[in-house]
């Protein structure tokens, strides 16, 4: 297989997922949020090329609208996005082959880099990783587009709607990714305990969940599996 081979079929493995079809309706959510917290469609599609992963997205345009420095929001995001480093280097890989993939590595891309790369040789998994992310961004940009036209002209209710998109997005394409026990575990008591908090009031509430979540999730599978 050819490195453009390789590419093709990434791009391939990206039109044909759930995950793509998942991923536009996240992006016409947060084209529709931009549009609401008034940010222009440049600046909206400028973000979608830099930032990449929709979480990142929606806290860059959540904590900026909110009031809050360029540098917390750039701490926020940089903390929710360095989960998600990659793991597709051989020992004949050139760090500059890496920094493409690297960017491109987002919830989507990892779930389906992780379901083809097995069957691929290595030399050619950072291609398909390319042609993968490469294809989804570019689903991404045409759906910030739908979605900040959209919200510009449908009334307030379907705004509303589109805005709502993003967080079931992000829910489905999770849900689909939690396989063991450990991350059905954490996604379950994470719905638990973040209602939770924000009708407490709790400061940052969405934080403290998911750090309770997980680390509830780890102990139990460490139990586990002592057993």
């Amino acid at each position: 297989m050819s490195a453009a081979a390789a590419f093709a079929f990434g791009a391939r493995t990206a039109v044909t997922s759930v995950l793509c079809y998942v991923l536009f309706g996240t992006f016409v959510g947060y084209g529709a949020l931009c549009h609401d917290l008034g940010f222009s469609l440049p600046w909206a599609l400028v973000s979608t090329a830099l930032v990449w992963a929709g979480p990142a997205q929606v806290i860059v345009v959540s904590t900026l609208g909110s009031g809050l420095s360029p540098t917390e929001a750039a701490v926020a995001v940089g903390l929710s996005g360095v989960r998600l480093l990659p793991m597709i280097r051989t020992p004949q890989t050139r760090f500059h082959q890496l920094l493409l993939p690297a960017h491109f590595t987002a919830a989507s891309m990892w779930v389906e880099g992780l379901r083809v790369a097995p069957g691929l040789p290595r030399e050619r998994r950072v291609a398909c990783c390319n042609g993968i992310g490469t294809t989804m961004m570019a689903v991404a940009l045409m759906a910030t587009i739908a979605g900040f036209e959209m919200a510009a002209r449908l009334p307030a209710l379907f705004a509303a709607v589109v805005l709502f998109l993003t967080p079931m997005s992000f829910l489905v394409s999770i849900a689909r990714g939690a396989r063991e026990l450990l991350d059905k575990l954490a996604l379950a008591l994470g719905l638990l305990l973040t209602p939770v908090f924000l009708y407490f009031k709790v400061e940052l509430g969405l934080l403290a969940a998911g750090l309770i979540a997980g680390t509830l999730a780890y102990v139990a599978q460490r139990v586990r599996s002592g057993r």
